[in-house]
């Protein structure tokens, strides 16, 4: 199949793991390299404006920060695009899962201005987007493991822009809500 009707081709069952079905099913159907280019720019166009003041603390004790999510949504989106080019490269080697509440407190976001955090993540989607943008069309299909599952380079394509979609609205619904 062409690459173009692959990036079109919603993931099927089995093509990422249970934990992961939440965020695939924020993704409505078509052309997921057009849907990662879109929704990026929305997002930071939804948060560039916010006040400083209020992206550095958590809704709630314990929760993480505007600032935080926005760094998480950076190092997601790397794991999930080094996940993606290696089994689009043929990668037989299990690759593993990273735990993002270890890493978190360890990028000390906080530190770092909301406008560098938005671009790191704008930097990150650009390679993200680079990457899918040139696949093959059988790249798409192929299966590999991370973090104990089987996944596909289409399966992490929509993991990537679901996982976005998740973390916007947990900061509308959690944050921007007054």
């Amino acid at each position: 199949m062409p690459a173009a009707q692959e990036r079109i081709a919603s993931p099927k069952d089995g093509e990422y793991g249970a934990p992961y079905a939440r965020y695939v099913a924020r993704v409505p159907a078509g052309d997921i390299v057009a849907t990662l280019r879109e929704q990026l720019a929305e997002t930071i166009g939804m948060l560039r404006d916010l006040d400083p003041s209020r992206t550095t603390s958590g809704y709630a004790p314990g929760k993480w920060s505007i600032r935080d999510i926005v760094l998480h949504m950076a190092d997601t989106e790397r794991v999930m695009g080094y996940r993606a080019l290696c089994i689009a490269r043929g990668e037989k080697t299990p690759l593993p899962g990273f735990d993002e509440n270890a890493y978190t407190p360890m990028a000390d976001a906080n530190s770092r201005s909301l406008e560098s955090l938005l671009e790191e993540l704008a930097v990150a989607r650009a390679a993200t987007v680079a990457l899918f943008d040139g696949l093959p069309g059988e790249a798409w299909g192929r299966q590999g493991t991370a973090s104990g599952m089987a996944v596909t380079v289409r399966g992490l394509a929509w993991i990537i822009a679901g996982h976005e979609r998740h973390h916007v609205a947990v900061i509308r619904e959690r944050y921007l809500k007054s």
